[in-house]
Parts: C-alpha cells; structure tokens; sequence
C-alpha cells in the first residue's frame, strides 16, 4: 500500500506576533467559505467531487498560547470518489488564527494532509484522519503551533497521570509501512512504535521488536493483524497484538518506563529516537 506521509507544515507567523495581534482592539469582520459538490461520468464512471468548510471556535488553555487565548479554525476538506471504488483521493487544510484577527490576514499557521475529518481534542490537540483505503490511521498535531507529534494506527488514547489535578497525556503506536523513509523502520524485526505524548511534545518513544521476522512480519500486517491499545489503573499502557501478542509498559515519573516493560515471548521494548 502506497500511503502519502508527506507532512506539510507552515508557520505564518511568529507566536509574538500572533499574541500582539490578538491584543489590539478587534473589528468586526464577516467572511464566507463556500462548499461545493460537482458529479460527473466519464466512461460509464461516477465521480463525486466535494470541498466541505467548516469554522471552529476552541476553548481557552491551549498549550504554548497565552492562558485565555482562542482560535478560529478554518478547515477545508476536498474528497474525490469514485462510485464503487475502494477508498479516495482527499486532503485536509486547517488554518489557524487568534480570535478576533480578521481571517485576511495571514494565518497563525496552515497545515495540508491527505486526509479528512479534522477534529480538535482538549482544545490541546488536533487529529486528522489519514486512513483513505483499507487501513486506518491518523496524524496527531499540536493544536497551538500545528507542529505534527506522531502517527497512530490504533484511535488515540488519553489519560491522566494525576489524580486530584489533570494532567493529560497521549498514547499511540505506530506500525511502520514498507515504503516508510526512515530505514530504521524497515528492518525485518520491526512491529511497531508506541508513543507517549503531552499536548506539545512526544516525551518518549518505544521501539517495539521480535526475535522471529517471520512473526514481525505478521504482527506488522495491516490486513491479518488487529491492535488495541488501553491504559489501565495502574498507569501501565497496555498493548494487545493478534492473534496473542501483549506488552505492558509501566508510566513512572511521565516517563515510560521501559526497563520495567513486560512482554509476550521473544518481543522487546527499547527505547526509540527518531
């Protein structure tokens, strides 16, 4: 499967000016997005063309912006379908301004991926879905900057370290594809990438092997193998690999701590950095 990971991400503008901007005295200001639908047949073919735009509000508390600080999200998702066809073509553009900046000026940042269904989370995160064929996956962002953090290819996990007082943190793993840049990652006894992440950086990343490539292979399939990935109460991450595969992986002092990690026979956990 040839899946598109080129990330494009570009900063508009500095945070201090972002900030600066925000401050001054707003102006009311109305703009319009539209959306359109165009159908056609070619060949006996049917083709859906739609451009979806969507405006969003996040809350306060957004990670590396000032504490009250909001944004307006402008997000534009474009899909191409082929009617009876697996998958399509599609890309999502999400443009980020400080509330009450007029949206013609230029934007805190802008971000374009092959995907859809941009979604904000915590109004620290945004996650925008890269799935477009057969598997499923997603890109994680930080909400504030659109600096990207990682990948998962199970639904993103979430959880406090802390009791009385929230502190969020992230979970995903990643399952390297075989045309993945990274040679690293194509190694035979590679299955997968867990990682451990607050709003605004990856903390820690662990690297997931086996001591039979045969196995890793398997465990590494998008189509025969099936993952789950929970946290349970003692704040240890809990992945399950089909058909019987299963690593624990202690969080100590938000940190993983994978010296303590416990998995099936003859997998291993290490610590990665990319």
């Amino acid at each position: 499967m040839n899946i598109n990971r080129r990330i494009a991400v570009t900063a508009a503008c500095s945070l201090l000016l972002a900030t600066a901007l925000a401050a001054q005295q707003p102006r009311p200001f109305q703009i319009q997005s539209p959306s359109t639908l165009a159908y056609s047949v070619k060949d006996g073919q049917q083709a859906v063309e739609i451009t979806n735009v969507a405006y969003e509000m996040t809350n306060e508390g957004i990670p590396g912006l000032p504490r009250d600080q909001r944004l307006i999200l402008r997000k534009t998702v474009h899909t191409t379908e082929l009617v009876g066809d697996i998958g399509m073509e599609a890309s999502a553009t999400v443009q980020a301004w400080p509330l009450g900046v007029d949206l013609k000026q230029m934007p805190l940042y802008s971000l374009t991926v092959s995907g859809v269904d941009p979604r904000t989370v915590n109004a620290e995160l945004l996650v925008i879905s890269r799935g477009l064929e057969e598997v499923e996956w997603w890109s994680v962002y930080a909400l504030g900057t659109g600096a990207h953090l990682f990948d998962t290819y199970v639904p993103l996990v979430q959880f406090s370290t802390t009791r009385d007082v929230q502190t969020l943190r992230y979970a995903g793993l990643e399952v390297p594809p075989d045309d993945i840049t990274d040679p690293r990652l194509r190694a035979p006894n590679v299955v997968a990438v867990l990682t451990y992440s607050s709003a605004d950086r990856v903390l820690r990343e662990a690297i997931i092997t086996c001591d039979s490539p045969t196995i890793a292979r398997l465990l590494r399939s998008y189509a025969d193998t099936t993952r789950k990935l929970t946290v349970d109460s003692n704040h240890r991450i809990m992945i399950s690999i089909s058909p019987s595969h299963t690593v624990a992986v202690p969080i100590a002092k938000d940190d993983l701590d994978v010296a303590h990690a416990i998995t099936s026979t003859g997998l291993h956990v290490t610590v990665w950095n990319r």
